[in-house]
């Protein structure tokens, strides 16, 4: 199955006890498994009820991976009341379970064909924007479940705040979110997802959720039914009142830093690189090279960017030694085995990257920190690499004033209460997150930019407090 993620015992086991909880299954109960693979839940739960002296359920598993199939057949083959089906699940006719259980397939958007994309578009309201393939699990899978029925996901936790998401997050609305608990970032290993496991019963309650945080903090809130973010609800939301403005406002551009693809290709060490690439190359940095113990701003790596600096791809016949060097062996290979490359040139990035707004001096940040802090690049010449976040004010005159406000205890506070949060206090800072953080007025109150886009910011008694 495309995408498929096997699920680690420990994990099983955890969303099988909140699935079967106090309440525990009969024979003849029915339960789900979409995405079924190899079977790691079927045997989870007959590892539950053996442990409770309890019989099987009717369990069926579903998967469309004729090789997991196989193999799932062939280890429940001795259970009379367990049925394994080769089948699509999104394009299943949805039949009524007591109980689902999955780790749905994670697929971006950007890993489906035009032809999927159109089907999927059709069959399920989730499906819009930059959607993932797990959305239109859940919503399947909302569809199977009987009334006062109980579903255990696991997948990644942005479906809480991506707004490609807010469709999915206006159904689930619809239903009891028992619970959501936020387990260790590498639940899967190296596969760092921000997995989220959520609890969900067939029936319409006001009942507020409880989340279990990933640093063993639990709450209760009430997540909102509109579509829109869970994470004020989850982390704080700020106090909002006049005489601020947003960083986005503010700014040319607020990104994430170029992503190759194939950085094993595209980026080394600067004396790595040979005399006839190096018009190719520019200054890059990773997260790693930013600290928060120090101003500077510096590596020794170099990327190499086969674009224009307006962000064209350079064209193919006139890479020269860049395409001889692209073309050996091992970095073809790699290069071929980048999701991108199935739709843009062999040789093209991701992302094409806007060179002439990149190579000037700009605000930059890691995407993952314990203690979110902004550095300047005052060479200007430096290309951010996808683990870092850069900033480039519509004004130059405003990068320092932005980047000592960046910096302030007022603005550390608003990203952890809006940041998603990985395990041991680590946050996760995303372009739509920055470009929301509030900017008050009265640091740039001599602009005349603000002034005209923002009239009602120049009285005086405009103030504004953000909560920690």
């Amino acid at each position: 199955m495309k995408g498929f993620v096997p699920t680690p015992p420990s994990i099983v086991d955890h969303m099988v006890a909140k699935l079967f909880g106090k309440k525990f299954p009969s024979p003849k109960d029915t339960l789900l498994d979409p995405g079924c693979g190899k079977g790691a839940f079927i045997e989870g739960i007959i590892r539950w009820c053996e442990k409770n002296d309890r019989e099987l359920p009717r369990i069926t598993g579903i998967d469309s991976d004729p090789k997991h199939i196989a193999v799932a057949r062939e280890k429940f083959s001795e259970f009379p009341s367990i049925q394994i089906r080769n089948e699509d699940f999104l394009l299943y006719v949805p039949e009524k379970f007591k109980f689902i259980i999955g780790n749905p397939p994670y697929v971006p958007i950007t890993g489906l064909t035009d032809q999927e994309k159109n089907v999927y578009r059709t069959l399920f309201q989730s499906a819009t924007g930059r959607f993932d393939l797990y959305f239109l699990f859940f919503e399947q899978a909302l569809n199977c479940l009987e009334k006062g029925g109980k579903l255990v996901f696991i997948t990644p936790e942005k479906y809480l705040s991506v707004k490609s998401a807010s469709q999915l997050r206006i159904i689930l609305s619809g239903y009891s979110i028992n619970e959501i608990d936020l387990v260790h970032e590498q639940s899967f290993g190296n596969l760092v997802t921000y997995p989220a496991i959520t609890t969900i019963t067939h029936r319409k309650s006001d009942a507020p959720t409880a989340i279990i945080f990933r640093d063993g903090q639990k709450k209760s809130v009430q997540l909102p039914r509109d579509g829109t973010s869970a994470f004020p609800a989850l982390y704080g939301k700020p106090k909002e009142k006049a005489g601020y403005c947003t960083l986005s406002d503010l700014c040319l551009r607020i990104s994430c830093g170029v992503a190759t693809g194939a950085d094993a290709v595209y980026v080394h060490k600067r004396n790595k690189i040979a005399s006839n690439l190096k018009k190719y190359a520019f200054q890059t940095i990773t997260g790693r090279d930013l600290s928060f113990n120090s101003s500077k701003v510096q590596s020794d790596l170099e990327m190499i960017v086969p674009y224009e600096a307006n962000g064209k791809l350079i064209p193919e016949n006139q890479l020269g030694a860049l395409k001889t060097f692209l073309l050996m062996p091992e970095n073809l290979a790699r290069l071929l085995k980048r999701t991108c490359a199935a739709k843009k040139p062999w040789y093209a990035f991701h992302e094409n990257p806007p060179l002439n707004q990149i190579l000037q001096r700009k605000i930059l940040c890691k995407d993952i920190t314990d203690t979110p802090f902004f550095r300047i690049d005052y060479s200007g010449e430096i290309v951010p690499g996808h683990s870092v976040y850069y900033i480039i004010p519509k004004n130059p005159e405003h990068l320092e004033t932005l980047h000592d406000y960046l910096n302030s205890h007022e603005v550390r506070l608003w990203l952890e209460s809006n940041c998603q949060h990985a395990a041991n206090g680590f946050l996760r800072l995303q372009s739509t997150i920055l470009k929301q953080i509030p900017v008050p007025f009265s640091i740039l109150e001599n602009d005349w930019l603000l002034s005209q886009k923002f009239p009602h910011l120049h009285a005086p008694e405009n103030s504004v407090e953000i909560a920690g």
